[in-house]
């Protein structure tokens, strides 16, 4: 996809306010960027083991995007997360987990992220194909009236046995059940790496605080900051984040503490700058930042993940997490559309703000 089809895809008016945006905030200089030898030039010197950093070479070496510094990823646990019939109604065969392999390997991704159900179930044939991220917690959705909390579905161990080359794992950082999160996703991050696989961190923001009646500030750079840098402290390897859609959330909250130069000279409204400050907040792009891809809202959904991508990969970040954009339409379609984020990784012409 090169400048003139994303143009035609998004509009001049918004391709010039992605592609043309020069970052003066945080300095592209100042931050470490993806790169093919990303493993010698930032991990070497980490306390990273040699199968974990094995581990994270085999995700960044699969895929279209392999050997780039960029990653694309298929998550797919939103059959627990918000119902499989949600979820996979839109595209009945997903409820076969294998299809939802297939369409990572189709699909040219890194690796694909899914349950302990939908990976164990398919391990034997395909987790020497594709990377697998087990994602060790959820939020169970059955019970009434409905609650939010992560919990334990499975054991690391389990993980390890089924060939899984990463852990994945959600805190709902500001929830009441947040410390309690962080303590058991810190103790299994520890152990996922003592048997050698890397760890990857959905780093959400979750209170009805932050939903304000003017604005929601789930979204805000400055929270959603603070979370990945809550992340890459228990030693994720990998931060997913959702985009950032405003800032101020300490401001408006009127709680923590922040400093004014968050808002005067770190960030502006640009939402380039605003995902920059999450990447600075993951050791300056040390650790790398993915963004996900978000819901599915149909016929716009591969112009909003194209954009996405624009977005992480000029603000510094590692690649995109896309899921429901993908699994919720026919394989062709959810290939193609996969396809299209990857193109950005690979264009030269999408540099870095």
């Amino acid at each position: 996809m090169n400048r003139e089809q994303i143009a035609k895809l998004l509009g001049d008016d918004k391709a010039n306010y992605l592609l043309n945006h020069e970052s003066k905030t945080i300095s592209k200089d100042q931050l470490h960027l993806p790169q093919p030898n990303f493993i010698d030039n930032i991990w070497k010197d980490s306390n990273r083991s040699i199968p974990v950093l094995r581990n994270l070479q085999q995700i960044a070496g699969t895929g279209r995007l392999a050997n780039t510094g960029f990653v694309s990823i298929l998550p797919v646990d939103q059959g627990i997360e918000h119902s499989a019939g949600a979820s996979f109604a839109p595209n009945v065969p997903m409820f076969d987990p294998e299809n939802i392999v297939k369409l990572a390997i189709e699909g040219g991704c890194n690796a694909v992220a899914s349950t302990y159900g939908v990976l164990g179930i398919v391990a034997r044939k395909y987790a020497h194909k594709i990377p697998f991220i087990v994602k060790v917690n959820h939020n169970e959705f059955l019970s009434y009236p409905n609650s939010y909390d992560q919990i334990m579905f499975g054991k690391v161990k389990d993980a390890w046995n089924m060939g899984a080359t990463a852990i994945g794992a959600t805190i709902y950082f500001g929830s009441e059940e947040s410390k309690r999160q962080i303590v058991q996703v810190a103790e299994a991050f520890e152990y996922a790496h003592e048997l050698g696989m890397a760890t990857v961190l959905w780093c959400y923001t979750r209170n009805s605080a932050f939903k304000q009646a003017d604005k929601d500030y789930h979204l805000s750079a400055d929270l959603t900051g603070q979370a990945n840098h809550l992340g890459v402290t228990i030693q994720a390897d990998i931060i997913k984040q959702k985009l950032p859609e405003n800032n101020g959330g300490y401001n408006a909250l009127n709680f923590g503490k922040t400093h004014k130069k968050v808002y005067s000279e770190l960030t502006t409204d640009h939402p380039i700058d605003l995902t920059r400050y999450q990447v600075a907040n993951c050791y300056m792009g040390r650790v790398g930042l993915i963004n996900s891809g978000g819901a599915s809202s149909g016929e716009s959904d591969l112009a909003e993940a194209v954009a996405t991508a624009i977005i992480n990969k000029r603000a510094g970040g590692m690649g995109l997490i896309s899921g429901r954009k993908a699994f919720q339409r026919p394989l062709k379609e959810g290939v193609n559309l996969l396809n299209a984020i990857q193109d950005i990784y690979l264009n030269p012409e999408v540099t870095i703000s």
